[in-house]
């Protein structure tokens, strides 16, 4: 712990924030954490829709079922 510490350039209660999922730490910690761990290229998957299938349930969710596209009071259309 103490080397992924100095290696992050953060400290050992700091660290067991993390572990514990505390909200208060910054990304920035995160990302010196993960590059000490080797693991930083996985960072870039976090924010990846991909990797989200709630977040695509929630947004799919707030979709209306039908769309009805407006009509415009303007000049009759050609057809």
């Amino acid at each position: 712990m103490s080397v992924v510490a100095e290696r992050a350039f953060t400290s050992r209660s700091t660290l067991q924030k993390i572990e514990a999922g505390d909200s208060g730490v910054s990304i920035g910690i995160y990302a010196g954490v993960l590059q000490a761990l080797g693991l930083l290229d996985g960072l870039g998957e976090i924010a990846d829709i991909a990797n989200d299938s709630v977040g695509q349930a929630l947004s799919s969710a707030a979709l209306p079922k039908h769309a009805h596209p407006k009509r415009s009071t303007g000049a009759p259309r050609d057809g």
